[in-house]
């Protein structure tokens, strides 16, 4: 099908409520990017992060649906100073879906593992695959952070281990523990989409929910582990230091990443005080840190 992408240009204050409107008249996806160059940077633990001061919203209809409500409601908006300016775009009939798909081939981590999606057939049965497709949750190899995350396991994990995967995202970093030997993994994260998604891919790989459970941070009541996973972000990480301390058992592991490369010696600066911190290891701007507790 034919599509028609709107350009919205606003700011942080009405971006939302905007996206609201448009979803209401018909917007199939709604996009925001940044319109002014404006960094932003990392929330504190567990918040969403801000918008950028001059947004734009990029809203799709569907080429058949009536725009006329659409442009009226926009111009109303400028009218109210809400938005600075809207045009619309006709795009070409395309199965975007599929080109999605495409782009997203099996790639090997490490020397065993390989991570594919389900609508192609690995190309080394013999090898360890994990069946992933991309989804809601964040983390199906692609990215350089859970990349580092997964050579790691690959090089790493011992038979038997239990693991904990701290922001599990997909859950493919527990996954691939347990399909490389672990005993079990428990699975944490804030975002229910994540924890669905980690239940939806563990079935998809045949890992039992006896042996990869999932739960919320505030409802986490584990023992400490071999080996925590936390593939998130530096300041998050910084915050977490004591409590993961508590969920690793002495001599077991620390696996980080989510960092980028100038924020790396702060982080392990945080984690001293309990582990005995590893050179860390960087792919493009992103770095992994590991370390044993003491």
């Amino acid at each position: 099908m034919a599509w028609i992408e709107v350009h919205i240009q606003t700011t942080a204050k009405y971006a939302d409520s905007i996206g609201d409107k448009l979803s209401f008249l018909g917007a199939q996806a709604l996009t925001m990017k940044d319109a002014g160059d404006q960094p932003i940077f990392e929330p504190a633990l567990l918040k969403a992060p801000p918008l950028w001061p001059t947004t734009t919203l990029v809203a799709l209809f569907d080429d058949q649906d009536d725009m006329q409500p659409i442009t009226k409601y926009l111009d109303k908006q400028c009218e109210l100073g809400c938005v600075k300016s809207f045009t619309l775009e006709a795009l070409a009939d395309e199965d975007w879906e599929r080109r999605c798909l495409d782009s997203f081939q099996p790639i090997c981590f490490g020397k065993r593992l390989w991570v594919c999606p389900s609508w192609l057939t690995p190309p080394h049965p013999e090898a360890v695959n994990i069946i992933v497709d991309p989804g809601l949750a964040f983390g199906t190899g692609t990215h350089p952070t859970t990349a580092l995350c997964l050579e790691w396991l690959d090089k790493n994990i011992q038979t038997g281990e239990t693991v904990i995967d701290y922001g599990c995202g997909s859950g493919v970093l527990a996954i691939a523990a347990i399909k490389l030997g672990a005993q079990s993994a428990k699975a944490v994260d804030h975002d229910i989409e994540a924890l669905k998604a980690t239940r939806e891919n563990a079935e998809r790989n045949n890992v039992s929910p006896e042996q990869l459970i999932t739960s919320l941070p505030e409802e986490f009541l584990g023992q400490p582990a071999d080996l925590l996973v936390a593939n998130i972000l530096a300041q998050p990480l910084i915050g977490l230091a004591s409590h993961i301390a508590t969920l690793v058992k002495p001599g077991g592991k620390i696996l980080l990443s989510g960092i980028l490369k100038e924020q790396a010696e702060q982080v392990s600066a945080a984690y001293q005080p309990w582990f005995s911190m590893q050179p860390p290891v960087f792919k493009e701007e992103w770095t992994r840190l590991s370390g044993i507790r003491q």
